[in-house]
């Protein structure tokens, strides 16, 4: 009987080893704490990075590790996302991605929205579009809701007036009174700030205004109004925008941290839109 309750005792040893004995131990024995959630998140670099970076910290002091993934052509990111490749995209408006939406069959949704970045006309021939002359060439970007998105800004400039109610959409062929002759030329967003050479005016987003070393607030003659209706948001795949990781982002985006970063960092050029 000795023997029994000798063996006994052992096997109890033997198993409370092997459970770790006890719940202050049970971490240690399964590698500690939980491993972090991983977030790849797709951004143009400017501001869109920059501003994933101020949350990094704040994501990472929640167990999540945020990969932050720098496109330098935009067109590539909901591609990317609804391939798989990224969790999250962080670098368009709300029009571009509805656009992209109906042209793609895909069905990519936003979170939150997060800053504006009012577009601005930028020149390096003239400091006033009243010394715009007859002829002058203007370049705007290329796809479809930005290249409408510039001429409406041309028309807020009085340079040009769009026919009633063509909305972002809108293209050259919309064009019902241009006094001044200009002549559209549409070239990739991320271009326009290198063609300045050549071009008269240019109406560029401010992201490319930013990488190109423009200062919106200062160096554009004149700025889309700051209640514009593009404000940049975070775009994820349907069946991930409930996910807990994708919800904190969502928060830290929104957070006071990243508006005072706004208001400190860009004076004016990124606007928070919330």
């Amino acid at each position: 009987m000795k023997k029994f309750f000798a063996l006994l005792v052992i096997l109890g040893l033997l198993i409370c080893f092997a459970a770790g004995c006890g719940g202050a131990d049970e971490n240690a024995s399964s590698g500690g704490d939980a491993a972090p959630t991983k977030l790849v998140v797709g951004a143009t670099a400017k501001p869109h990075a920059e501003i994933l970076e101020v949350v990094k910290p704040m994501l990472k002091e929640q167990n999540i590790e945020l990969e932050i993934r720098v496109f330098t052509d935009y067109v590539l990111l909901n591609p990317a996302l609804k391939d798989g490749q990224i969790d999250a995209n962080f670098f368009q408006h709300i029009p571009y991605l509805e656009d992209y939406n109906k042209k793609n069959n895909a069905n990519l949704v936003w979170t939150v929205k997060v800053h504006t970045e009012p577009m601005g006309v930028y020149s390096k021939k003239i400091k006033n579009l009243n010394e715009l002359k007859e002829g002058s060439t203007v370049g705007i970007p290329n796809d479809t809701t930005n290249g409408g998105r510039a001429l409406a800004v041309l028309e807020r400039a009085g340079l040009i007036k769009l026919k009633e109610g063509v909305g972002v959409t809108a293209t050259e062929k919309d064009i019902v009174s241009n006094p001044k002759n200009l002549k559209i030329q549409m070239m990739d967003a991320a271009m326009l700030p290198r063609a300045l050479e050549d071009l008269d005016i240019a109406v560029i987003n401010s992201n490319y205004a930013l990488e190109a070393n423009l200062i919106p607030a200062r160096d554009a003659i004149f700025m889309e109004p700051k209640d514009s209706p593009f404000a940049n948001v975070l775009v994820v795949r349907p069946e991930d925008k409930d996910k807990e990781a994708i919800k904190k982002l969502g928060e830290a985006l929104q957070s006071e941290e990243v508006k005072k970063f706004l208001e400190e960092k860009y004076s004016g050029s990124v606007v928070p839109a919330f």
